[in-house]
């Protein structure tokens, strides 16, 4: 690896052990082995780079996640089934994986001031809507980008408040079958 990668991995690292907001560049000199030059010289700056470093480790997860549900033996599930893994598997993932989802929150702090962060959770949240619409519906985002966006959407707004929901209160937040029930329920009204 060369000092552009050193440094991303360290980024990585220092997200994942101190957040989001308390990483400095001299934590990410010290966990990456570079040198403060190394910053601006691969990244143009500290925004940069931690912008690419959150965006390596969401990224991860997000795609850690559709694989649960796209893996061997998925093909034969039910869209509840399908739906139920999905979640299961996302909140086990919020406990497991907890101070990486704290840095996210950090992060949309910070996108107020920051471009870079601003640009690159707005990306992410526009890949995983598509992303969404794709392994739960087969909503191709390329043939049918304005559906892909709407149904997407709506598992944004379920996985931002699960998430928000285990971060605070583990031991009362929903379940995934609870979901599910909740769901049967609110399309039944319509």
């Amino acid at each position: 690896m060369g000092h552009r990668e050193d440094l991303l991995e360290g980024a990585v690292r220092c997200i994942l052990e101190k957040g989001y907001a308390s990483t400095t560049a001299r934590d990410i000199v010290e966990a990456s082995g570079t040198n403060l030059g190394s910053i601006g010289y691969h990244y143009g700056g500290m925004a940069n780079l931690m912008a690419a470093a959150l965006e390596r480790a969401v990224e991860a997860w997000g795609l850690s996640l559709a694989n649960a549900i796209m893996t061997a033996g998925a093909d034969g599930l039910t869209g509840v089934e399908r739906f139920e893994r999905y979640f299961e598997h996302m909140i086990e993932s919020v406990k497991s994986q907890r101070p990486l989802m704290l840095a996210t929150f950090d992060a949309f702090l910070q996108a107020e001031h920051s471009e870079p962060v601003k640009l690159m959770l707005v990306e992410g949240m526009r890949g995983a809507r598509r992303l969404w619409a794709q392994v739960f519906h087969g909503i191709d985002g390329a043939a049918e980008p304005a559906k892909a966006d709407l149904v997407g959407s709506f598992y944004q707004a379920l996985v931002s408040g699960v998430l928000t929901q285990v971060l605070i209160d583990a031991d009362d937040a929903p379940t995934a079958q609870d979901l599910s029930a909740a769901v049967r329920i609110v399309a039944a009204s319509f």
